[in-house]
């Protein structure tokens, strides 16, 4: 009996280093690409893929991100009085309820925020999605991975495969039988020293986890970089419960890096009928 998937985590405690200044007092996660936060664009992947319950992990000095997702009553007063449309806020209304938040008290790693949303997730499984990594693709990268859930059931992880010299910064996969975008996971190893990776399949930020998943975090010591490392926990499970990787049929831009997210904004503003005309004259005149 596979479960169906109803909640989604966003980790988004992170200090955002990489962007400072720029994120001294604003979250990272609601950096902009065009026109809508980083944050939009993964709860709107995760509503496409039928998530019913987003559970966002915070930190201090993140408010910004919960009063994005509520009703700005003074704007949209203002706007309505004024004539024009709210429709371009529509999507950031989330139903009451749908949403909950939950403090991670200090930054000790992805799988540290993760057990951070236990008894929000309760015993049912559940999306994981890093807002940094900006995935494009039609269906969604969450849908695409909910539909491989639903065949196999188990623990599921997005993948990429990325160039030999580059394995070194991910989770990387050890592969088993693959079937299509389906590769069974035989194992994990977070950031293989180079030239050491079992393959070029990295693990990026997207996952479906088993309730388990907690229980081995509970007890989990810390791993690389000192902090408590997802990689490490999923690995346990391997050999208790199915484990599939999904190569995403689309195209991911790593938004934690300034080059990624700058390329991630030309990209978009270029599939925009309202600005691509003069992006593009741009471009052309460098």
């Amino acid at each position: 009996m596979i479960k169906p998937l109803r909640k989604a985590v966003f980790p988004v405690g992170g200090l955002g280093t990489r962007f400072l200044p720029a994120t001294k007092a604003m979250p990272k996660e609601m950096l902009p690409v065009v026109d809508r936060p980083l944050i939009q664009y993964a709860v709107d992947e995760a509503m496409e893929a039928g998530i019913e319950q987003m559970i966002f992990v915070t930190g201090r000095g993140k408010s910004a991100i919960e009063d994005h997702f509520d009703i700005a009553f003074e704007l949209e007063t203002t706007m309505s009085e004024r004539g024009k449309s709210l429709e371009v806020l529509e999507a950031t209304r989330l139903k009451p309820g749908a949403v909950a938040y939950v403090r991670q008290q200090e930054p000790m790693g992805l799988g540290h925020a993760v057990w951070c949303a236990r008894d929000i997730v309760g015993d049912e499984p559940f999306a994981v999605l890093l807002a940094d990594d900006f995935m494009v693709g039609k269906p969604g990268c969450l849908k695409q991975m909910v539909e491989a859930y639903n065949q196999v059931g188990g623990n599921l992880i997005c993948a990429e495969e990325v160039p030999d010299d580059q394995t070194h910064r991910y989770g990387i996969i050890t592969p088993g039988a693959r079937n299509g975008s389906l590769t069974e996971v035989k194992g994990l190893v977070e950031k293989p020293a180079p030239g050491a990776a079992p393959s070029n399949l990295s693990v990026i930020g997207r996952y479906i986890l088993q309730p388990e998943v907690m229980r081995v975090l509970e007890g989990q010591s810390a791993g690389a970089g000192g902090e408590i490392q997802l990689t490490d926990a999923m690995a346990r499970m391997i050999d208790s419960q199915p484990f599939h990787g999904v190569t995403f049929a689309g195209t991911r831009y790593d938004c934690g890096d300034k080059a990624g997210f700058i390329q991630a904004n030309i990209a978009v503003a270029l599939e925009r009928e309202d600005i691509a005309p003069a992006v593009r004259a741009f471009i052309a005149g460098r």
